[in-house]
């Protein structure tokens, strides 16, 4: 459990990053909703609940649904805390004294009840949240006003010392669980499936508790970016495994990819110059830099290992202005994280609203702007054979500059990414992720 005055830091600096949000929307109260279970079409049960990351990141109650927190400016945060009369389902344990002694705490039975809490004298009070049915909303109109909205995911870019303790905890879940998966890879012939439920073994885990679907891709499996199977049978061959997952703690997440090699050859030196490259990345995060040109230098140092495997041939720029590199490598070099792996305001000059531009040879990347200080960000640069985007270029006018019969060898295995989860320091980073791997192998 993070230490409480970190988080009674982190709650004051949330209520004065809802103040500005109230002035920018023209409010005195928000609402914010922790959302309610979703059934499943024509039938009783539900989707698993996802807690509202606004919610979250008021207090660490995350698998509890149609709780609200009402926040009044001046007054001390209401919690509605939904305790329903259920004998079908676990109700929720009384509140924890860690967080509740920051909010007056009303229980209430069913998500409409709150509405008797909330202030009888609102002025055009504001809605953050996701609802399914009109009652949730406590009768309030303005919901999920833009203004707002913007001001709290600008707010939510600078993570408190707080939130830093959660990511560095839910950082060494992940290597815990990545170490045990990369065993059972190395350990014997095995499957996706087998290597998926050592993950979870070993963080006491099941699917849901983690932040996003686990990718665990064996040989050409490690091609597709979102590979969203785990075949239980065994590959007639081992050659390759990539593990892109993550853990949660109390909301927050980590996000790791490893790329493992079951021999020696091509294949395992790539992967370590792949290692040293993304490395190379790490080393020039501070404060100030350009994330875009961050990740324009990342197309320009897989040109040159491309050319050093003899993959590629030509000149660095060459391979970067035509497009080369970006049939190989076809993602951006990563998003903020936090309360979600894809955090927000990536695409925001400030808490207006306004937008960033974006790179015209880069339209999708998600993240857009300068680096600043406390900022946590994922660091994944990639090396894939994908057939789909290779064929193309096999047959364009930069074939010349492809070793096929390099790319046909490799094609096998897949690809490779490699990525960490840093904070921005003033100097240098953070390396949430080698830290906790680091921590693990001295255990």
């Amino acid at each position: 459990m993070p230490d409480h005055s970190l988080y009674q830091a982190h709650l004051a600096n949330v209520i004065q990053s809802y103040e500005g949000a109230l002035d920018a929307a023209g409010a005195d109260t928000a609402v914010v909703y922790a959302g309610g279970l979703i059934y499943r079409f024509l039938d009783d049960t539900t989707h698993p609940f996802v807690v509202n990351p606004h919610f979250a990141w008021w207090l660490p109650l995350v698998r509890t649904p149609d709780c609200y927190v009402i926040f009044e400016r001046g007054r001390k945060p209401i919690l509605a805390y939904c305790q329903p009369d259920d004998y079908w389902h676990a109700v929720p344990d009384a509140p924890d004294p860690y967080w509740a002694d920051e909010f007056e705490v009303r229980a209430i039975k069913t998500a409409a009840e709150a509405r008797q809490h909330l202030p009888t004298a609102a002025r055009a009070p504001i809605f953050i949240g996701l609802t399914t049915e009109p009652e949730q909303t406590l009768g309030i109109e303005r919901i999920n006003p833009s203004a707002a909205i913007s001001w709290l995911d600008n707010a939510r870019i600078t993570k408190s010392d707080y939130e830093i303790q959660q990511m560095r905890n839910a950082s060494m879940l992940g290597a815990r669980a990545h170490s045990a998966a990369r065993d059972t890879f190395n350990a014997c012939d095995t499957s996706e499936y087998d290597i998926h439920h050592a993950y979870l073994g070993a963080i006491q885990a099941v699917d849901h508790d983690l932040p996003y679907h686990s990718i665990v891709a064996l040989n050409e499996h490690a091609a597709i970016l979102h590979y969203q199977h785990r075949h239980r049978q065994l590959p007639t061959q081992r050659r390759s495994f990539l593990i892109d997952a993550g853990a949660a703690m109390d909301g927050y997440a980590s996000d790791i990819t490893r790329t493992y090699s079951a021999g020696a050859g091509v294949f395992d030196e790539l992967i370590d110059a792949m290692d040293v490259l993304q490395r190379g990345i790490c080393d020039d995060i501070c404060v100030g830099v350009d994330y875009p040109s961050l990740h324009l230098r990342m197309h320009d140092r897989l040109a040159k290992l491309m050319i050093d495997f003899q993959i590629a041939s030509g000149s660095v720029e060459s391979l970067v202005q035509t497009g080369v590199t970006r049939a190989f490598l076809p993602h951006g070099l990563g998003p903020y994280l936090g309360l979600q792996v894809h955090d927000v305001g990536g695409h925001q000059l400030d808490a207006s609203g306004a937008a960033t531009e974006r790179p015209e040879s880069d339209p999708h990347l998600r993240l857009t702007r300068g680096l600043g200080l406390n900022e946590v960000i994922t660091i994944e640069p990639g090396l894939y054979f994908i057939p789909l985007l290779l064929e193309p270029l096999r047959s364009s006018e930069q074939k010349s500059m492809v070793n096929w019969q390099r790319v046909d060898e490799l094609m096998p295995f897949g690809g490779i990414r490699i990525e960490d989860n840093v904070r921005v320091l003033e100097n240098r980073c953070e390396n949430l992720t080698r830290d906790a791997f680091l921590k693990m192998s001295a255990v």
